[in-house]
């Protein structure tokens, strides 16, 4: 699960959780039955579905929709307060991409973030998995979830320009910021404005987003929800499955977030996955002919910061602006996600003892799938207001001791300088989070589920994957090898088969089952 501290800069930041709201439904006999009470006009609606060409934003996914031919889009209306249905709505963005053969149903997607788009995800999907039997068999279904991309109201707290020149700050603890509380409130009001008023900013936390998906599976004509969340996504499934655990057919979650986990230790440990990842960039980066590492794995971390930490006071000039330390860091962070970017990395960190910051701040951009002449999605400020939703909100001191944890769980963030000012970004949200704290646990009547954890994920660690499954009774599907998720990428006939016989025939693992990556 991901969170960008700056526009520019991609740090793994996310986490978990307070406030509970009780907003259980029971099971429908059929899609549109026994609506939960008031919503009758949004679980009966129907989609016009027509061209997808007006839902792109940036000319990534322009592209990447062009070549999904058979796509769809529509809208969604559900209600932007659930506790006042006939209030205000949002459009939520959809994308189907039909099966190739006889259809199950669908198959709903989430790929993570929080605020990553699923219509992109839809349409990748589609992509990759050109011959596999879930793209035979199953509509692939993507819902930009309240706030997000496509969306209406679609969270919007800076300007392209403002995202260009990187001098927008969206961050909660856990980097460089030092902020004042008169920033904090600044960023509030600012997203306010622009997002369609505070009731909008407080509208977007998981447990809404949840019912969302259950309207969009009735209005699909599915009985029964199969779900495929990715990341933050396996926390929007594990959420969806606590609301309506007897409208689950079938719900694979790939690369899990640990339910138990509240922000400060999940964070922490998040931070320390990363650690390893890089600690392995760094034991590959000294075998390499000049490496800027060195030659001696005991003291590349040393090098490391070296090299970097002079950015925190001194940007470098970087494509057409520049690089300070947190873009800096954001960008390795960004590489250390899979092992095939460490080679740019590496080329990264030698540009900047040159004095440039190029390819790092490249890398930041593609990781968000954004940038100049690309064009911005709102990733990063969705991001911001969905974790502020279901995130604790740390006291100023909360902030600054877990900002110090962080760096001694991960030291190659360390800037090397004393810190103070780790207030809270969401500290003037005018509502408590929503999600609560443990999240879905105890659920009666869960069919068989599935989590998918990769033993070197560096951002969702196994052992988070491990805690979720046993919080949902689910099999445990171990993949052997460094990465975050893998079951949409179309590279592991050993995962793709184990899947599409679990989402198709549902058709679970056994123990202790296996993969290498």
């Amino acid at each position: 699960m991901n969170s960008w501290p700056t526009v520019r800069g991609a740090v793994a930041v996310s986490a978990a959780v307070l406030l509970s709201l009780s907003m259980t439904a029971c099971a429908a006999d059929s899609p549109n039955a026994t609506a939960p009470g008031g919503l009758a006009r949004f679980y009966d609606q129907q989609i016009s579905w027509g061209s997808c060409d007006d839902y792109a934003i940036t000319s990534i996914e322009r592209a990447v929709f062009a070549g999904a031919e058979t796509a769809e889009c529509g809208r969604l209306d559900v209600p932007l307060n659930y506790q006042d249905p006939q209030g205000r709505i949002a459009r939520l963005a959809v994308m189907r991409v039909p099966a190739r053969g006889e259809a199950l149903g669908s198959l709903v997607m989430n790929p993570g973030g929080p605020g990553g788009s699923a219509l992109f995800a839809a349409a990748a999907t589609a992509a990759s998995l050109p011959e596999s039997r879930l793209t035979e068999r199953f509509d692939l279904v993507g819902l930009d979830p309240r706030g997000v991309g496509a969306s209406e109201p679609a969270i919007d707290c800076y300007s392209d320009a403002e995202a260009e020149r990187g001098d927008v700050w969206l961050t909660t603890q856990g980097t460089t910021v030092q902020w004042t509380q008169e920033d904090t409130e600044h960023v509030f009001e600012r997203c306010a404005e622009s997002s369609g008023g505070a009731d909008v900013l407080v509208s977007v936390g998981t447990r809404d987003a949840a019912r969302d998906i259950d309207v969009l599976r009735a209005v699909l004509g599915d009985e029964q929800l199969t779900f495929l969340g990715q990341s933050y996504g396996t926390r929007l499934g594990a959420v969806y499955a606590e609301q309506f655990p007897q409208n689950v057919r079938a719900m694979l979650l790939d690369g899990g977030i640990d339910p138990h986990q509240a922000t400060f230790e999940r964070r922490v440990s998040a931070y320390a996955g990363f650690q390893r990842a890089f600690d392995q960039m760094a034991a590959f980066c000294v075998t390499q002919q000049d490496c800027p590492l060195g030659d001696d794995p005991g003291r590349a971390l040393e090098a490391f910061q070296q090299i970097m930490q002079p950015l925190h006071r001194s940007p470098i000039p970087a494509l057409n602006t520049d690089l300070d330390f947190d873009e800096g860091i954001g960008g390795v962070v960004s590489g250390l996600y899979s092992d095939v970017a460490w080679p740019r990395i590496i080329a990264g960190i030698t540009q900047v003892q040159q004095g440039r910051g190029d390819e790092l701040l490249q890398i930041g951009y593609d990781f968000a799938l954004s940038g100049p002449g690309i064009g911005w999605t709102n990733l990063p400020e969705a991001n911001y207001a969905i974790n502020c939703m279901d995130e604790d909100r740390l006291t100023e001191e909360q902030g600054n001791a877990l900002r110090r944890a962080i760096f001694d769980a991960a030291p190659f963030m360390d800037p090397g300088v004393d810190l103070t000012g780790a207030r809270d970004g969401c500290e003037h949200w005018p509502t408590e989070p929503t999600l609560g704290f443990p999240y879905a646990t105890d659920i009666d009547g869960l069919p068989p589920t599935l989590v998918v954890s990769i033993t070197g994920d560096p951002t969702t660690p196994h052992s988070g994957g491990v805690s979720l499954a046993g919080t949902l009774g689910s099999a445990l599907l171990t993949v052997e090898g460094e990465g975050h998720t893998v079951v949409t990428g179309g590279t592991n006939a050993c995962v793709d088969d184990i899947a599409a016989d679990y989402l198709i025939d549902l058709i679970v693992p056994p123990v202790g089952a296996t993969c290498p990556l």
